[in-house]
């Protein structure tokens, strides 16, 4: 025979409080996380919005793309990449980070152990040309991917973007967003020390 409802015991002990703390137990692991999110990106320099590439530790997509014309460099294609520790950096001229990351990749250029190529990033020919003519142009060659075809095989998905890619073509490092001083010091020079067997500073 079984208990009427109103008849039954109400739980008691630690089952009972065992229920009242769920709530605080599932809200302090969420605050948990976001604190660690929110610390990564303050110390550390990491994009809390970026999704790693599955790119990374695979053959880079093939670069087959015509240059700015008017640039006076060469198109992207795989022989500008082979065989050289090379950076390749998605930009655009009406993208504000990209001019706020550029004077870091001029800087780059400086390293002539580093080769640095560019996809122009559905943008017009004439602000490219002027976007480099105002900033400098650190790039060995850039190629205009004006409907973002490349930019779909190398998985990007928000400007600017780099990757760092080995002598033998080998995808080692993917940054999203420009680079600054915590990203160069984290992530940027350790991979580029591990394929070149040096220090980089």
């Amino acid at each position: 025979m079984s208990t009427p409802q109103a008849d039954r015991p109400e739980p008691r002990g630690f089952a009972r409080y065992a229920l009242a703390l769920i709530p605080l137990v599932v809200f302090g692991g969420i605050a948990a996380t976001a604190a660690k999110m929110l610390y990564d990106q303050d110390f550390h320099g990491k994009n809390i919005s970026e999704i790693p590439s599955a790119l990374i530790g695979t053959k880079a997509p093939e670069l087959n793309l015509a240059p700015l014309e008017g640039s006076n460099l060469p198109p992207l294609t795989d022989s500008a990449i082979k065989g050289k520790l090379t950076l390749v950096n998605v930009f655009a001229s009406w993208c504000l980070p990209c001019r706020e990351e550029h004077p870091i990749l001029t800087e780059l250029a400086k390293d002539n152990r580093l080769n640095i190529v560019a996809i122009n990033y559905k943008d017009k020919n004439e602000s490219a040309l002027r976007f480099l003519g105002e900033l400098g142009n650190p790039y060995a060659a850039i190629g205009v991917d004006p409907n973002g075809k490349a930019a779909i095989d190398w998985g990007v998905y928000g400007i600017p973007e780099s990757y760092l890619v080995a002598t033998d073509g080998t995808i080692l490092y993917k940054r999203v967003g420009p680079f600054d001083d915590v990203s160069l010091k984290e992530g940027l020079y350790p991979a580029m020390e591990k394929a070149l067997g040096k220090p980089v500073s």
